[in-house]
Protein backbone atom coordinates (compact mmCIF):
# COMPACT_ATOMS: atom_id res chain seq x y z
CA UNK A 1 0.00 0.00 0.00
CA UNK A 2 1.34 3.30 -0.62
CA UNK A 3 1.99 5.55 1.88
CA UNK A 4 -0.12 9.05 1.86
CA UNK A 5 2.43 11.93 1.20
CA UNK A 6 0.65 15.73 1.43
CA UNK A 7 2.00 17.15 -1.48
CA UNK A 8 1.95 21.30 -1.51
CA UNK A 9 4.23 21.02 -4.43
CA UNK A 10 7.40 22.70 -2.58
CA UNK A 11 10.15 21.10 -0.48
CA UNK A 12 8.48 19.98 2.22
CA UNK A 13 6.93 17.46 0.25
CA UNK A 14 10.17 15.41 1.29
CA UNK A 15 9.33 13.92 4.31
CA UNK A 16 12.09 15.39 7.22
CA UNK A 17 12.36 18.83 5.85
CA UNK A 18 10.79 21.49 7.20
CA UNK A 19 11.56 25.18 6.16
CA UNK A 20 11.55 28.40 8.23
CA UNK A 21 12.11 32.22 7.07
CA UNK A 22 12.29 35.73 8.75
CA UNK A 23 12.08 38.31 6.57
CA UNK A 24 13.54 42.06 7.04
CA UNK A 25 11.11 43.92 4.46
CA UNK A 26 11.81 47.62 5.44
CA UNK A 27 15.35 46.73 4.75
CA UNK A 28 14.58 44.28 2.02
CA UNK A 29 16.74 41.44 2.95
CA UNK A 30 16.10 38.15 5.05
CA UNK A 31 16.95 34.18 5.61
CA UNK A 32 15.52 31.15 5.09
CA UNK A 33 16.02 27.94 7.18
CA UNK A 34 15.63 24.32 5.77
CA UNK A 35 15.56 22.66 9.11
CA UNK A 36 15.89 18.03 8.80
CA UNK A 37 14.02 16.42 11.16
CA UNK A 38 16.35 14.17 11.45
CA UNK A 39 20.11 14.04 10.25
CA UNK A 40 20.59 13.99 6.44
CA UNK A 41 23.25 13.54 4.42
CA UNK A 42 24.56 16.20 2.37
CA UNK A 43 26.34 17.33 -1.11
CA UNK A 44 26.73 20.69 -3.03
CA UNK A 45 27.89 21.29 -6.29
CA UNK A 46 29.30 25.50 -6.52
CA UNK A 47 29.14 26.91 -10.25
CA UNK A 48 29.13 30.64 -9.64
CA UNK A 49 32.13 32.65 -9.52
CA UNK A 50 31.41 34.53 -6.37
CA UNK A 51 30.08 32.62 -3.26
CA UNK A 52 30.05 33.35 0.07
CA UNK A 53 29.38 29.97 1.73
CA UNK A 54 30.26 28.61 5.40
CA UNK A 55 30.68 24.83 5.94
CA UNK A 56 30.66 23.48 2.45
CA UNK A 57 33.96 21.96 2.31
CA UNK A 58 32.94 19.25 4.83
CA UNK A 59 30.07 18.40 2.14
CA UNK A 60 32.79 16.51 0.08
CA UNK A 61 32.36 12.71 -0.78
CA UNK A 62 36.17 12.36 0.69
CA UNK A 63 35.20 14.39 4.29
CA UNK A 64 34.32 12.43 7.39
CA UNK A 65 30.73 14.19 8.01
CA UNK A 66 28.05 12.02 7.01
CA UNK A 67 25.00 14.46 8.85
CA UNK A 68 23.64 17.94 7.81
CA UNK A 69 21.00 19.01 10.55
CA UNK A 70 20.47 22.66 8.55
CA UNK A 71 20.66 24.75 5.60
CA UNK A 72 20.92 28.51 6.20
CA UNK A 73 20.01 31.00 2.92
CA UNK A 74 20.64 33.89 3.52
CA UNK A 75 20.79 37.65 2.06
CA UNK A 76 23.48 40.00 3.27
CA UNK A 77 26.30 38.60 1.31
CA UNK A 78 29.32 37.33 3.47
CA UNK A 79 27.23 39.41 6.65
CA UNK A 80 24.71 36.90 6.41
CA UNK A 81 25.98 33.85 7.07
CA UNK A 82 26.16 35.05 10.89
CA UNK A 83 22.66 33.72 10.53
CA UNK A 84 24.23 29.98 10.18
CA UNK A 85 25.66 30.63 13.86
CA UNK A 86 22.38 31.44 15.58
CA UNK A 87 21.09 28.21 14.12
CA UNK A 88 23.72 26.18 14.96
CA UNK A 89 23.55 27.69 18.65
CA UNK A 90 19.95 27.07 18.83
CA UNK A 91 19.76 23.55 17.93
CA UNK A 92 22.35 22.77 20.27
CA UNK A 93 20.06 24.13 22.82
CA UNK A 94 17.55 21.48 21.33
CA UNK A 95 20.59 18.88 21.54
CA UNK A 96 20.49 18.56 17.96
CA UNK A 97 23.96 17.86 16.31
CA UNK A 98 26.54 15.68 15.60
CA UNK A 99 27.61 13.92 18.96
CA UNK A 100 31.37 14.76 20.06
CA UNK A 101 31.06 13.60 23.57
CA UNK A 102 31.35 16.72 25.59
CA UNK A 103 28.19 18.15 23.40
CA UNK A 104 26.62 18.06 19.95
CA UNK A 105 27.93 20.48 17.35
CA UNK A 106 24.88 21.03 14.94
CA UNK A 107 26.28 20.77 10.91
CA UNK A 108 24.39 23.59 9.31
CA UNK A 109 26.27 24.51 6.13
CA UNK A 110 24.94 28.17 4.54
CA UNK A 111 25.51 30.17 1.82
CA UNK A 112 24.59 34.18 1.29
CA UNK A 113 23.26 36.41 -2.05
CA UNK A 114 24.03 39.74 -2.24
CA UNK A 115 21.29 42.15 -1.73
CA UNK A 116 22.90 45.27 0.20
CA UNK A 117 22.14 47.66 -2.77
CA UNK A 118 18.18 47.05 -2.02
CA UNK A 119 17.14 48.23 0.49
CA UNK A 120 19.19 49.14 3.73
CA UNK A 121 22.65 48.06 3.21
CA UNK A 122 23.58 47.96 6.94
CA UNK A 123 20.67 45.90 7.95
CA UNK A 124 21.54 41.77 7.01
CA UNK A 125 21.07 38.75 8.63
CA UNK A 126 22.66 38.12 11.80
CA UNK A 127 22.48 35.51 14.22
CA UNK A 128 19.11 36.64 15.80
CA UNK A 129 17.53 36.51 12.25
CA UNK A 130 18.73 32.72 12.42
CA UNK A 131 16.99 32.00 15.64
CA UNK A 132 13.30 33.59 14.71
CA UNK A 133 13.63 31.73 11.16
CA UNK A 134 14.25 28.34 12.80
CA UNK A 135 11.90 28.89 15.20
CA UNK A 136 9.29 29.06 12.52
CA UNK A 137 10.11 26.41 10.93
CA UNK A 138 7.43 24.29 9.34
CA UNK A 139 5.92 21.86 6.64
CA UNK A 140 4.29 23.36 3.64
CA UNK A 141 3.01 25.19 1.98
CA UNK A 142 6.37 26.88 2.11
CA UNK A 143 5.92 30.69 1.24
CA UNK A 144 7.28 32.27 -1.44
CA UNK A 145 8.23 35.08 -3.35
CA UNK A 146 9.87 38.46 -1.11
CA UNK A 147 10.19 36.17 1.94
CA UNK A 148 13.28 35.09 3.33
CA UNK A 149 16.64 34.82 1.59
CA UNK A 150 14.60 36.05 -1.27
CA UNK A 151 13.33 39.40 0.16
CA UNK A 152 16.18 41.64 -1.60
CA UNK A 153 16.36 39.41 -4.83
CA UNK A 154 16.29 40.45 -7.97
CA UNK A 155 16.92 39.44 -11.73
CA UNK A 156 17.73 41.20 -14.97
CA UNK A 157 20.50 43.07 -14.48
CA UNK A 158 22.60 42.75 -17.69
CA UNK A 159 22.29 46.42 -18.03
CA UNK A 160 23.06 47.54 -14.44
CA UNK A 161 20.55 47.57 -11.23
CA UNK A 162 18.35 50.62 -12.88
CA UNK A 163 16.49 48.49 -15.08
CA UNK A 164 16.18 44.87 -13.02
CA UNK A 165 13.11 43.12 -11.85
CA UNK A 166 12.13 41.94 -8.62
CA UNK A 167 12.61 38.58 -7.89
CA UNK A 168 12.26 36.04 -4.52
CA UNK A 169 12.19 32.10 -2.97
CA UNK A 170 10.45 29.92 -5.56
CA UNK A 171 9.60 26.38 -4.47
CA UNK A 172 8.37 22.87 -6.41
CA UNK A 173 8.71 19.22 -6.03
CA UNK A 174 8.19 16.29 -8.40
CA UNK A 175 8.14 11.89 -8.00
CA UNK A 176 9.07 9.65 -10.09
CA UNK A 177 7.00 6.44 -11.17
CA UNK A 178 6.59 3.90 -8.84
CA UNK A 179 8.89 1.53 -11.53
CA UNK A 180 11.69 3.49 -10.28
CA UNK A 181 11.16 3.51 -6.81
CA UNK A 182 8.18 6.43 -6.47
CA UNK A 183 11.00 8.73 -4.56
CA UNK A 184 9.88 12.55 -3.98
CA UNK A 185 12.10 15.36 -4.85
CA UNK A 186 11.99 18.80 -3.96
CA UNK A 187 13.58 22.54 -4.44
CA UNK A 188 13.47 25.61 -3.14
CA UNK A 189 15.47 28.58 -4.78
CA UNK A 190 16.61 32.05 -3.83
CA UNK A 191 16.09 34.01 -7.00
CA UNK A 192 19.03 36.50 -7.47
CA UNK A 193 20.63 37.00 -10.63
CA UNK A 194 22.49 38.79 -13.60
CA UNK A 195 19.94 37.08 -16.40
CA UNK A 196 16.82 36.96 -17.23
CA UNK A 197 14.32 34.09 -16.32
CA UNK A 198 12.36 31.80 -19.33
CA UNK A 199 9.91 29.44 -18.98
CA UNK A 200 11.81 26.05 -19.47
CA UNK A 201 8.21 24.45 -20.73
CA UNK A 202 8.06 27.22 -23.70
CA UNK A 203 11.14 28.98 -23.70
CA UNK A 204 9.44 32.03 -23.52
CA UNK A 205 10.95 34.89 -21.54
CA UNK A 206 9.22 35.35 -18.35
CA UNK A 207 10.75 38.61 -17.10
CA UNK A 208 13.98 40.03 -17.43
CA UNK A 209 16.35 43.35 -17.59
CA UNK A 210 13.48 45.60 -18.89
CA UNK A 211 13.82 48.42 -21.62
CA UNK A 212 15.19 51.99 -20.41
CA UNK A 213 11.89 53.21 -22.41
CA UNK A 214 9.76 51.76 -19.31
CA UNK A 215 8.26 49.61 -21.91
CA UNK A 216 8.80 45.98 -23.01
CA UNK A 217 12.37 43.99 -22.19
CA UNK A 218 15.49 45.16 -23.26
CA UNK A 219 16.10 42.32 -25.37
CA UNK A 220 13.52 43.04 -27.41
CA UNK A 221 15.33 46.42 -28.16
CA UNK A 222 18.33 48.36 -29.01
CA UNK A 223 21.50 47.61 -26.46
CA UNK A 224 22.05 49.78 -23.70
CA UNK A 225 23.84 52.87 -23.85
CA UNK A 226 26.74 53.48 -21.94
CA UNK A 227 24.31 55.29 -19.57
CA UNK A 228 23.41 51.89 -18.14
CA UNK A 229 26.60 50.03 -16.83
CA UNK A 230 26.91 46.42 -16.86
CA UNK A 231 26.30 44.21 -13.87
CA UNK A 232 28.10 45.00 -10.33
CA UNK A 233 30.48 42.08 -9.41
CA UNK A 234 29.29 39.84 -6.89
CA UNK A 235 25.59 41.42 -6.27
CA UNK A 236 24.01 38.79 -7.29
CA UNK A 237 24.14 34.55 -6.69
CA UNK A 238 21.25 32.13 -7.08
CA UNK A 239 21.25 29.59 -4.09
CA UNK A 240 19.03 25.82 -4.48
CA UNK A 241 18.40 23.13 -1.91
CA UNK A 242 16.96 19.99 -3.68
CA UNK A 243 15.70 17.60 -1.16
CA UNK A 244 14.63 13.56 -1.57
CA UNK A 245 13.76 10.67 0.28
CA UNK A 246 16.27 8.26 -2.08
CA UNK A 247 18.78 7.02 -0.38
CA UNK A 248 21.55 8.48 -1.51
CA UNK A 249 25.28 8.32 -0.38
CA UNK A 250 27.28 11.79 -0.43
CA UNK A 251 28.94 10.63 -3.77
CA UNK A 252 25.32 10.37 -5.27
CA UNK A 253 23.84 13.54 -3.81
CA UNK A 254 26.80 15.57 -5.35
CA UNK A 255 26.58 14.04 -8.75
CA UNK A 256 22.45 15.19 -8.24
CA UNK A 257 23.64 18.53 -7.13
CA UNK A 258 25.90 19.07 -10.56
CA UNK A 259 22.92 17.50 -12.55
CA UNK A 260 20.38 19.79 -10.87
CA UNK A 261 22.17 23.11 -11.84
CA UNK A 262 20.69 22.04 -15.51
CA UNK A 263 17.31 23.60 -13.94
CA UNK A 264 19.08 26.99 -13.36
CA UNK A 265 20.67 26.98 -17.25
CA UNK A 266 17.23 25.78 -18.44
CA UNK A 267 15.68 28.69 -16.71
CA UNK A 268 18.15 31.62 -16.45
CA UNK A 269 19.76 33.23 -18.40
CA UNK A 270 23.04 33.62 -18.83
CA UNK A 271 23.60 31.52 -15.56
CA UNK A 272 26.87 31.25 -13.26
CA UNK A 273 28.31 34.15 -14.52
CA UNK A 274 31.31 35.62 -12.68
CA UNK A 275 28.76 37.81 -11.41
CA UNK A 276 26.68 35.03 -9.58
CA UNK A 277 28.07 32.74 -6.76
CA UNK A 278 25.15 30.01 -7.88
CA UNK A 279 25.76 26.73 -6.16
CA UNK A 280 22.80 23.83 -4.84
CA UNK A 281 23.06 21.98 -2.12
CA UNK A 282 21.31 18.18 -2.05
CA UNK A 283 19.98 16.71 0.86
CA UNK A 284 18.75 12.61 1.45
CA UNK A 285 16.14 12.37 4.33
CA UNK A 286 16.14 8.69 3.74
CA UNK A 287 16.92 6.70 7.32
CA UNK A 288 19.32 4.78 5.30
CA UNK A 289 21.38 7.28 3.57
CA UNK A 290 23.88 7.52 5.76
CA UNK A 291 25.29 4.04 5.09
CA UNK A 292 24.34 3.68 1.28
CA UNK A 293 26.15 2.77 -1.25
CA UNK A 294 25.67 4.02 -5.09
CA UNK A 295 22.23 3.68 -6.14
CA UNK A 296 21.94 2.29 -9.40
CA UNK A 297 22.94 4.33 -12.54
CA UNK A 298 18.94 4.87 -14.34
CA UNK A 299 18.02 5.91 -10.47
CA UNK A 300 20.45 8.38 -10.38
CA UNK A 301 19.92 9.70 -14.43
CA UNK A 302 16.26 9.46 -13.51
CA UNK A 303 16.48 11.70 -10.35
CA UNK A 304 18.89 14.07 -12.08
CA UNK A 305 16.13 14.73 -14.88
CA UNK A 306 13.46 15.24 -12.41
CA UNK A 307 15.84 17.65 -10.01
CA UNK A 308 16.09 19.84 -13.71
CA UNK A 309 12.81 20.35 -13.85
CA UNK A 310 12.01 20.96 -10.48
CA UNK A 311 14.59 23.54 -10.44
CA UNK A 312 13.54 25.51 -13.24
CA UNK A 313 10.18 24.95 -12.09
CA UNK A 314 11.05 26.94 -8.99
CA UNK A 315 13.15 29.68 -10.33
CA UNK A 316 10.05 30.30 -12.11
CA UNK A 317 7.14 30.72 -9.24
CA UNK A 318 10.16 33.28 -7.46
CA UNK A 319 9.99 35.52 -10.24
CA UNK A 320 5.73 35.40 -10.52
CA UNK A 321 5.35 35.11 -6.39
CA UNK A 322 7.82 38.55 -6.08
CA UNK A 323 6.00 41.39 -5.29
CA UNK A 324 7.56 45.25 -5.66
CA UNK A 325 9.80 45.71 -2.72
CA UNK A 326 12.20 48.72 -2.17
CA UNK A 327 11.42 50.50 -5.45
CA UNK A 328 12.28 47.49 -7.90
CA UNK A 329 9.02 46.63 -9.59
CA UNK A 330 7.74 42.78 -9.72
CA UNK A 331 6.68 41.19 -12.99
CA UNK A 332 2.60 41.51 -11.57
CA UNK A 333 2.90 44.98 -11.41
CA UNK A 334 4.43 45.72 -14.94
CA UNK A 335 1.84 46.46 -17.56
CA UNK A 336 3.82 43.88 -20.39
Amino acid sequence: MERHIERHDDLCDVEGILVGHDTQAEAATGCTVILCQRPAVGAVDVRGGAPATRETDLLDPTRMMREVHAIVLSGGSAFGLEAASGVARALEARGVGFDVGVTRVPIVPAAALFDLSVGRADVRPDAAAGVRALAVAAGGPVAQGCVGAGTGATIGKSAGPALCVKAGVGSASGRLDAALGGFTLGALVAVNAVGDVYDANSGRLVAGARHPSGQGWLRDGPPPTAAHAGPFPGANTTLAVIATDAPLSKADLNRLAQVAHDGFALAIRPTHTPFDGDLIFALSTAPAAATAGPVAPALLAALGALAAQTVARAIVRGVRAATSLAGIPALRDLSF
